[in-house]
């Protein structure tokens, strides 16, 4: 999962506890698209701590949470079966006699 923050003294609060909680965490700057600055770029928190953790820590540093990571992987899934195709008529209906 990442967690996104815009003040990196709150990344790295974030880092560090997860840390001292016994979680793997790495800081990393976000490159946004068309962002030119580097010092406008937020700080990303990619962890193995459980979702719930991270939405405190989110909540009490004023950042977000990035759950697009925490999908699971669509190939060890089934994959839905298509609707079978609909019959449609050959030509338009005919509201007249000829």
């Amino acid at each position: 999962m990442r967690a996104i923050f815009f003040d990196e003294d709150d990344a790295r609060a974030v880092v560090a506890r997860l840390r001292a909680d016994g979680f793997e965490a790495r800081l990393e700057r976000e490159r946004l698209a068309g962002e030119d600055d580097d010092e406008d770029h937020p700080w990303a928190v990619l962890s193995d701590a459980p979702g719930f953790m991270l939405e405190v820590l989110v909540d009490t540093h004023e950042g977000w949470l990035d759950e697009e990571d925490a999908r699971p992987d669509l190939g060890t899934e089934a994959a839905p079966v298509p609707p079978a195709p609909v019959d449609l008529p050959d030509a338009p209906r005919r509201l007249k006699r000829a």
